[in-house]
């Protein structure tokens, strides 16, 4: 046990010893105060660390975060099988063993049942809260830990989006200066040209930048200028055609992602006046697709990969939707998935925790009114118990109150633990599951 359990529980003698002593004992000696103490301590330290130490176990054993309905289930079985015996044992050495004023036999016989019943419910009001309190403690730390989790995942996200973007910016560059180089020997006019809409297309990359999504529309005007930049140096040796649905300009595609397939199409085909190379870009099924006829030149080095994974990666962390890539013996296609609405790469990665967050807080709040409904009835049934036996012992009706309220509070922990939402939804899981098998 921890120090500072201790010294509460040493605190709480004292103040029941008091309380016992000056209320209820008759003859108010040294040697009765010090046995009520001593009687007080037992109750306390045996109630109390018995409880704490099953809570403790439990914890270890069986975390709440980890498995809630099979944590209360046990939770409230180990609750009253540990607390009847250790009551039990409380009541024995108190009335037998210090006070001397029973027998074992009589003790056994059923004389001290409605005592033992009403310790009984106060060490279960004391189990209950500690139980409610190590709960609620889990729930804190498992809150601040889900936190602190979504914010590593959106700075890591982040971070990675980041880093994708930053290799567009040399690995455009450094293809668009080969291919001026090379015009700048076979045709020094269109290098000039070239020049002016690559830094027409440079100033593009520079706005798009921090950008996660673009429009349809913005991305087609840019890809239409890189084409003419590729008219300029290809000729009659490369086509385009473009027919997109105008419906989809306003949506959203990833910034940069044609430029980089028009790229690998001339990449890694040849192009000549006799056999063009026809590129074309259209819409298809929420898709924004480009696809070329395939005319596979032979590679001297092998490819870096960074175009087409670039694009799929940066898809992956802002849409659950995928890039689909269609290849045969005539044509290569690759699909875009085009978004509806503009979104925020930290809202979409903690789009799905937020809703399980939700379902988690509402969780909470079911299982914090059972153990409200449970610590309450801990309470007054005790308090009902007292005031019956005090008022009018020949008529017993506590268990009137005690027995309703009681059926209450199981029907109330089956529909939290056993019986409620959760056990719907694993059904409705398991039912799926089996129809999608079959």
């Amino acid at each position: 046990m921890k120090r500072r359990n201790i010294i509460t529980l040493c605190w709480i003698s004292l103040a029941t010893s008091l309380f016992f002593f000056f209320v209820f004992t008759d003859k108010k000696t040294v040697e009765n105060f010090m046995l009520t103490i001593a009687i007080s301590s037992m109750y306390s330290f045996v109630l109390g660390a018995g409880n704490g130490l099953l809570n403790d176990f439990l914890n270890k054993k069986i975390p709440w975060s980890e498995a809630t309905t099979k944590r209360a289930i046990i939770s409230i079985g180990s609750i009253l099988f540990v607390n009847i015996i250790l009551v039990y044992f409380c009541n024995y050495m108190n009335f037998v063993v210090f006070q001397k004023v029973a027998t074992t036999e009589d003790y056994f016989s059923g004389k001290y049942n409605y005592i033992n019943w009403f310790t009984i419910n106060i060490a279960l009001l004391i189990s209950a809260f500690l139980h409610a309190k190590g709960f609620m403690e889990e729930l804190k730390k498992t809150s601040k830990k889900e936190v602190v989790e979504q914010k590593l995942i959106a700075k890591s996200a982040n971070a990675q989006f980041e880093s994708l973007k930053n290799q567009l910016d040399p690995h455009f560059l450094f293809n668009s200066l080969n291919v001026l180089s090379s015009l700048i020997d076979e045709n020094p006019k269109h290098a000039q040209k070239f020049t002016a809409s690559m830094s027409k297309i440079y100033r593009y990359v520079l706005e798009q930048k921090d950008k996660e999504l673009v429009t349809v529309e913005d991305e087609l005007e840019f890809a239409k200028t890189y084409c003419e930049l590729l008219k300029t140096r290809f000729e009659d040796s490369v086509g385009f055609v473009f027919d997109v649905k105008k419906e989809d300009y306003r949506k959203f595609v990833v910034p940069l992602s044609l430029q980089l397939l028009l790229e690998n199409c001339i990449k890694h085909n040849f192009a000549t006046s006799s056999k063009p190379l026809l590129i074309k870009i259209f819409s298809e099924n929420d898709t924004l697709c480009i696809e070329n006829n395939l005319q596979v030149r032979e590679q001297i080095k092998e490819s870096s990969g960074i175009g087409l994974s670039n694009i799929v990666q940066r898809y992956s962390l802002l849409t659950k939707k995928n890039v689909f890539i269609e290849k045969s013996e005539d044509y290569f296609k690759v699909k875009l998935p085009v978004i509806s609405y503009k979104l925020n790469i930290t809202n979409t990665i903690i789009e799905d925790h937020d809703k399980s967050y939700e379902r988690a807080q509402k969780r909470v709040k079911e299982i914090k009114s059972f153990y409200g409904n449970l610590i309450s009835y801990c309470i007054i049934i005790p308090f009902l118990i007292i005031i019956n036996l005090m008022t009018s012992p020949d008529n017993i009706w506590f268990y009137l109150p005690m027995l309703g309220w009681g059926i209450g509070v199981v029907a109330h922990g089956m529909s939290v633990f056993a019986i409620g939402k959760s056990w719907e939804e694993k059904k409705i899981r398991e039912i799926l599951e089996k129809q999608n098998k079959q």
